[in-house]
């Protein structure tokens, strides 16, 4: 198992988790979980590969499927035990976010891209999975939510990562660092509610409020 495998794995993993506790939350059963789960941990990563032009991970090795099926598993045995689905869904959620958006602009970098292209499909791989999610759950999807700050982190994370390719420092630890940055700036930003500017220069309705407090 190579350093790029166990980290696509882990934000699978984590991706799936949040799909998992989202279906939870809708009282789905056990299929629905897994199924909800699936569709957020890989869907960004199939995304990815199909924009690149290889066959997709998730169906070329089989391994990627051990991740959604044991995040189901834990959240039907323990999700009943957290009285609030937002919260671990919101810090799984960022985990899987910081994940993929690094693997995804290394695997864009190796396969040849541009940084600038690199960085784009990056972001696509990191918002795939969660836009994917809330958009079959039929939740409004967080990636379009007014105040909140979903897409800004992973750019940060892919530049940080296309950056640091152009220098003789790229290793696995570019992708680590630029999933410490995602994951912290994600998190501080629920916890302090930042936002960008509306176009309308106020706040607009939301479909969903999810904090960290």
């Amino acid at each position: 198992m190579t350093w790029a495998l166990a980290l696509d794995l882990l934000g699978t993993f984590f991706f799936a988790i949040s799909g998992s506790l989202l279906a939870a939350h809708r009282g789905y059963d056990i299929v629905g979980s897994l199924l909800l789960g699936s569709l957020t941990g890989l869907g960004g990563g199939v995304i990815r590969d199909l924009i690149i032009g290889t066959p997709p991970v998730a169906f070329d090795k089989p391994i990627h499927l051990i991740a959604p099926v044991a995040a189901a598993i834990l959240v039907f045995f323990f999700a009943h035990r957290s009285e609030r689905y937002s919260r671990p869904l919101l810090i799984f959620d960022a985990g899987g976010l910081a994940l993929f958006c690094t693997t995804g602009t290394i695997k864009a970098l190796e396969s040849g891209m541009n940084p600038v292209a690199a960085v784009l499909l990056g972001v696509t791989t990191g918002v795939g999975g969660g836009l994917l999610r809330d958009v079959v759950a039929n939740r409004d999807p967080q990636l379009f939510t007014s105040d909140d700050l979903y897409a800004v982190p992973a750019f940060l994370g892919a530049i940080i990562v296309a950056t640091i390719w152009l220098t003789p420092l790229a290793n696995v630890f570019s992708a680590l660092i630029g999933a410490v940055v995602v994951f912290v700036f994600r998190v501080l930003s629920l916890r302090f509610r930042w936002h960008i500017p509306h176009a309308h220069g106020r706040a607009g309705a939301s479909g969903h409020d999810l904090r960290l407090d």
